[in-house]
């Protein structure tokens, strides 16, 4: 069995190939990428795969058995490049396609979710047998700002006493992996968030008991939160996006409590204490 991923090269992908490694023979995990040179480190065949090059999908996707579609960065420009992968893969005959979606996509009012959506619905009506990951929300997206967080005395954000179920890319990567791996998937679609829901005001007090340091939380109207982001050299749409995030999350947008990552790699997630413990300035 071939098992291919795309974005192979990424913070999530360069994981799930590590553990895939660990489960499979190497020989059969082919890395898509868009520069193969990239992916020379991760010991596993690199295939060029440009999203928006259908025929090239086509060809990088040929043999493959089970394929990662891990979702695009590339923000606004994802259901196209999605869609192409979904029709090379049923070009080349690719037998189950793996995606990761939003946590709730389906009723999401994140902006991110919209296209989500649309590729869960391509994916659905493509006729290839899948499994949909609806990854929730990965807790360095907030634990990266740990450093600011020290040098400027606290941790800013704009999602109030929000409870946000975060987990750790590794335990996401895990959770690809078993179901890479594993059977009784097929047509299931999993909503995956992390055991702890935490708040930002939770976190500060995290930093400050590991750092010794007083960072407290210091919540912010979304317009000045993404000003203030914006100051820091973010472009002003992706600025405007993260504040808007945080606000959607004071409101139980990325609150879940199902447990179905725990219960999928067979452990507990990632606490929050060892994330800090992993972000925190060596």
């Amino acid at each position: 069995m071939t098992i291919a991923v795309t974005g192979a090269t990424g913070q999530l992908g360069r994981l799930v190939i590590a553990r895939l490694k660990e489960t499979v023979p190497a020989s059969g995990i082919v890395a898509l990428v868009r520069s193969p040179a990239k992916a020379a480190d991760l010991g596993v065949e690199a295939r060029e795969a440009d999203y928006g090059n259908p025929d090239a999908l086509a060809r990088a996707l040929s043999g493959v058995d089970t394929l990662l579609l891990i979702s695009s960065n590339e923000i606004g420009q994802r259901a196209a490049q999605h869609r192409n992968v979904v029709n090379a893969a049923k070009a080349a005959g690719v037998g189950r396609i793996v995606y990761t979606s939003l946590l709730h996509a389906d009723r999401s009012p994140l902006s991110l979710a919209e296209e989500h959506r649309v590729t869960e619905e391509d994916i659905t009506a493509s006729g290839i047998p899948f499994t949909i990951l609806r990854n929730g929300w990965y807790t360095e997206n907030h634990t990266g700002s740990v450093g600011a967080a020290l040098a400027g005395g606290a941790f800013i954000g704009s999602a109030g006493d929000g409870r946000i179920s975060s987990a750790t890319r590794a335990d996401y990567a895990d959770a690809a992996v078993a179901v890479l791996t594993g059977s009784g998937h097929e047509g299931k679609t999993y909503e995956l968030a992390g055991d702890e829901a935490v708040t930002l005001a939770d976190l500060a007090a995290e930093i400050s008991r590991q750092s010794g340091k007083d960072i407290p939380y210091r919540n912010l109207p979304e317009a000045d939160y993404a000003a203030i982001l914006a100051g820091f050299g973010l472009p002003e749409a992706f600025a405007k996006g993260i504040a808007s995030w945080d606000a959607d999350a004071s409101k139980g947008a990325l609150f879940d409590d199902g447990r179905q990552l725990s219960a999928l790699i067979g452990r507990p997630t990632t606490p929050l204490s060892a994330a800090v413990a992993a972000a925190l300035p060596r």
